[in-house]
């Protein structure tokens, strides 16, 4: 027979505590965030932060004004005659910026036809075919050439690259390439081709670093897919990468280019500074930033000073443009993705 059950004790179990009992009517009405004051200083830092975006362009507009006011007299002296005119003459006040003209374009070609291979180079290697290990030092020290001072890179090419173009280079050049007419006369070492020289050292970290930039954000996809078609490796890097990757590396020459045209002091030290257009890279010559370093201080009378207001207002306008430029075509190819390495 089946014992009969234990009668159920008669004990009340743990009841459920009301929600609307723990904080009570207090907690209801107290707000999470204290807000008191909160709004007059969102007011207050919003203020600022608009005082601060709009005194960039401030600085911007009053450089033009200033350019512009400064310049007109000679403006209304030569007007468009004076980027034309190829007379550098203070004495008797008439002046031309062609020479000028001339010695920026042509060292800041020679500069760009020495550094966009090697930065282009540098950008792919680190990229795609460099050990993980040594990546990162490798980056940073072709980014640390950015640092040095431009007057280093002078002095270094006075003592150092001067003496070898005279002594080796130039020799060299003029009995291979002479026939040319661009390596002609004689090889003093200073010239249009040591200021090329000197400004490809300097731009090759900009080129290089926006470069790599562009190619860390072709999609790693674009690669496989190459690689599974059969292609080599340089075939891999040529169609895969190089091609899709095109718009933002001329961005990144042009933005290089934009940072030759105004380089001043190493220019300064290296060129030779002669107001003259010459054919030959071995001769001297000027360059826009170069006459205003040479000449500011000097010039007495107001047209002469004028005239190289002029130059100045002409040499930041093509920066301006150069630089949007450059930045437009490397915004086509990144759109703001976020680099990404690759093993």
């Amino acid at each position: 027979m089946a014992n009969p059950a234990f009668p159920r004790p008669d004990m009340p179990g743990p009841q459920p505590v009301a929600a609307a009992k723990v904080g009570g009517e207090a907690a209801e009405r107290m707000p999470l965030l204290q807000t008191s004051g909160g709004e007059a200083g969102d007011r207050v830092f919003q203020s600022a932060i608009t005082a601060c975006g709009l005194a960039v362009l401030g600085v911007l507009v009053l450089i033009v004004y200033e350019l512009v006011t400064r310049s007109s007299l000679s403006w209304h002296a030569f007007g468009f005659k004076f980027f034309a005119a190829s007379d550098w003459d203070p004495v008797s006040e008439q002046f031309g910026a062609l020479p000028f003209i001339y010695g920026t374009l042509v060292s800041s070609l020679v500069a760009l036809v020495i550094a966009v291979p090697l930065s282009v180079g540098v950008a792919v290697f680190t990229t795609e075919m460099c050990p993980k290990m040594l990546r990162n030092p490798l980056s940073f020290f072709v980014e640390l050439l950015a640092a040095i001072p431009s007057v280093i890179y002078g002095l270094w090419a006075i003592f150092v690259l001067v003496p070898l173009l005279s002594g080796y280079v130039q020799p060299f050049l003029a009995k291979t390439m002479g026939w040319t007419g661009l390596f002609s006369g004689p090889p003093y070492g200073i010239g249009m081709l040591a200021a090329g020289i000197i400004l490809a050292i300097m731009i090759i970290p900009i080129i290089s670093s926006i470069t790599r930039e562009v190619l860390m954000v072709v999609p790693q996809h674009q690669r496989e897919a190459v690689l599974a078609l059969g292609a080599t490796r340089w075939e891999m890097i040529r169609v895969g990468v190089l091609r899709n990757a095109r718009a933002g590396i001329v961005g990144g020459i042009i933005l290089g280019l934009g940072r030759a045209l105004g380089e001043t002091m190493a220019v300064t030290m290296v060129i030779g500074n002669r107001p003259e257009i010459a054919k030959s890279l071995f001769a001297p010559g000027y360059t826009m930033a170069s006459v205003l370093a040479n000449e500011f201080s000097e010039a007495t009378g107001d047209t002469y000073l004028s005239a190289l207001v002029e130059i100045g207002l002409a040499l930041f306008l093509v920066t301006i443009v150069v630089n949007a430029l450059a930045r437009v075509l490397v915004w086509t190819v990144t759109r703001g993705q976020p680099a990404r390495g690759h093993a």
